[in-house]
């Protein structure tokens, strides 16, 4: 990593990472489903919730730089940070803004996992029970750019991100299994291609905001293309029932274009 302050006032970070690695990394639901959930919005029982400990568990999870994408330093990300006193001085806020490196992201698959609370640690423990939700995965990303404002946000959102994946976002070997004694099969994707319409690239374009309620998510705001290549049902063995195209694919919210995504505990 390199400090240093360039030309004018402020800090600006170099970070050199060529490969980030994580053996498994786990997401914890302390009290499970409710042995009395409804489906949201209506009245219908969900059947099998039990109240009991659970865990999203992702195995084998690496990080590399795309090298068709990659920051014209050669870092893994570079970052400028300054301090600003806002309109007449009376809204500071930390600017923080941010380069990131087109990224091959690879992980062995998605668990769920039964889990226990350390009674004396009162921290959380993956249990021996698995089913796997998501076989092999591997996708492509492009150099991504965000600027952050902390305290006051006079550009509207927490986080703005903007930039282009150049090529799009590719997502290879995604295989979604059924693991109850009555599936065993999946649904099995061989490649997802994402770009804007009338480009190779997909532009990112997206707004992040901690409301009281929750994360606030703004994104999908260009019009976009979705390819899907060789979808399978049953295993890698059958054969294909085709192709998937989705041109042109654009959402509103109330508010304008994308999607608003909210995020919070319950």
């Amino acid at each position: 990593m390199t400090l240093h302050s360039v030309h004018q006032d402020g800090i600006s970070l170099g970070i050199g990472i060529s490969e980030i690695k994580i053996d498994k990394l786990h997401v914890f639901d302390s009290d499970g489903l409710s042995d009395k959930a409804t489906v949201p919005g209506s009245t219908t029982a969900i059947t099998g919730g039990t109240n009991g400990a659970g865990a999203i568990t992702i195995s084998n999870l690496k990080l590399t730089t795309n090298a068709a994408s990659a920051l014209t330093s050669g870092n893994f990300a570079d970052i400028t940070i300054d301090t600003d006193g806002g309109k007449d001085g009376k809204s500071p806020f930390i600017n923080i803004g941010a380069a990131v490196t087109g990224l091959n992201v690879e992980l062995d698959g998605i668990k769920v996992n039964n889990a226990t609370k350390d009674t004396t640690t009162g921290l959380m423990k993956v249990g021996e029970s698995e089913a796997v939700i998501l076989d092999q995965l591997s996708l492509k990303t492009g150099a991504t750019t965000a600027n952050i404002q902390l305290g006051n946000t006079p550009q509207g959102a927490m986080i703005k991100l903007d930039g282009s994946m150049v090529g799009g976002l590719e997502i290879n070997n995604l295989s979604l299994k059924d693991a109850s004694a009555g599936g065993g099969g999946s649904i099995i994707l061989g490649k997802i291609k994402v770009n804007d319409t009338g480009s190779e690239d997909l532009g990112l374009k997206a707004d992040v905001a901690v409301t009281t309620n929750g994360l606030k998510v703004t994104a999908l705001q260009n019009k976009t293309d979705v390819y899907v290549q060789s979808v399978k049902l049953g295993s890698v063995a059958s054969k294909s029932i085709g192709d998937i195209q989705v041109s042109g694919l654009q959402i509103s919210n109330a508010n304008g274009a994308g999607a608003v995504i909210t995020v919070s505990g319950h």
